[in-house]
């Protein structure tokens, strides 16, 4: 069987893999914004090189991130499963597989977060404390604004990472584009399907980096 017939062969199963994909990034970079920015921003406001009255908080919450970054992410998403069932009632499946992915997701983020915020310049409190700001209002207005285009540049990281890790959610029945090339294009030996999901895998990151980058810089306000 030629290429082509194979490609033809297997392109609706293809088209449900990269709908598979889509339900776990789009969940799991979901939870990633709203999870992660606060975690990231709880860790710079507790950070010991920033002025606080809590430097235990940020020892619990940098230990937290550390132990879940270092987990090995194939185990880190088998020993999930008992949790995952006993929340949505099942384990496999896209959307299950979005749990692990949303954990990593956050705390990896939240870490990109912390040490875009510790690179703001310290001239930007100075001049948010002359004018006499609360906490929130440094935080919101200043802060934040003035770390956007870093903070969209960390998401976007994030994003291109979760795409990698989501590869292996075949592991759990999560399905997706990596799942579709092992099993269909490794294990039955129809390497030009694997080579073109691979392609996609790559078309994707990339199409996902420049749009980053893209919406990075024109939040960039040193230019």
């Amino acid at each position: 069987m030629t290429f082509s017939k194979n490609l033809m062969e297997y392109w609706p199963s293809l088209l449900t893999s990269l709908t598979e994909t889509g339900i776990m990034m789009s969940i799991s970079m979901g939870m990633c914004l709203l999870g992660g920015l606060p975690l990231g921003l709880g860790l710079f406001l507790a950070n010991p090189k920033v002025k606080n009255k809590y430097p235990w908080l940020y020892w619990v919450l940098n230990f937290v991130v550390t132990v879940i970054r270092s987990f090995p992410y194939l185990l880190f998403v088998i020993a999930l499963i008992p949790v995952t069932r006993s929340v949505l009632g099942k384990a496999f499946g896209p959307i299950p597989a979005s749990v692990p992915l949303s954990i990593i997701a956050i705390a990896i983020f939240a870490r990109l977060v912390e040490q875009v915020l510790l690179d703001v310049s310290k001239e930007t409190y100075a001049l948010a404390n002359s004018l006499g700001t609360t906490r929130l209002q440094y935080v919101w207005h200043f802060l934040l604004v003035e770390a956007r285009s870093g903070l969209v540049l960390a998401y976007t990281t994030t994003t291109v990472s979760m795409v990698s890790y989501s590869t292996v959610m075949g592991v759990i029945g999560g399905g997706g584009i990596g799942d579709f090339a092992v099993r269909v294009g490794y294990q039955r030996y129809e390497y030009g399907v694997m080579y073109v999901a691979i392609v996609i895998m790559i078309a994707l990151v990339f199409v996902l980096q420049m749009f980053g980058n893209f919406i990075a810089q024109r939040l960039d306000k040193r230019k």
